[in-house]
């Protein structure tokens, strides 16, 4: 005689969980060129367009600090650093 028993199936959530994203600041400094800055984010952010960092070379020249990008944390910390090997002050820091 063979048993029939319910078998239940597990429902697992499939919401993505998205990576904590990070803020990329520029700030400003008395010690670097405007153009030096604009040439030196450029290189370091492939996404950004000259106008846009313009627009950020100014915002931290303006403001004390600019946003540089917003990304996932390990992007965040490599875009920093790479600002800060070019002689450029940069911090990280949660987007919330």
């Amino acid at each position: 005689m063979v048993s029939t028993g319910t078998i239940e199936k597990t429902v697992t959530s499939s919401k993505r969980q998205h990576a904590p994203r990070y803020r990329v600041l520029l700030h400003n400094d008395d010690f670097n060129s405007m153009e030096y800055v604009v040439e030196s984010l450029v290189k370091t952010v492939p996404s950004l367009s000259v106008p846009q960092a313009v627009d950020i070379m100014m915002q931290a020249h303006n403001a004390g600090v600019g946003l540089v990008i917003v990304c996932e944390l390990e992007h965040a910390e490599f875009y920093s650093e790479m600002l800060r090997s070019k002689g450029l002050t940069s911090t990280i820091e949660p987007d919330e």
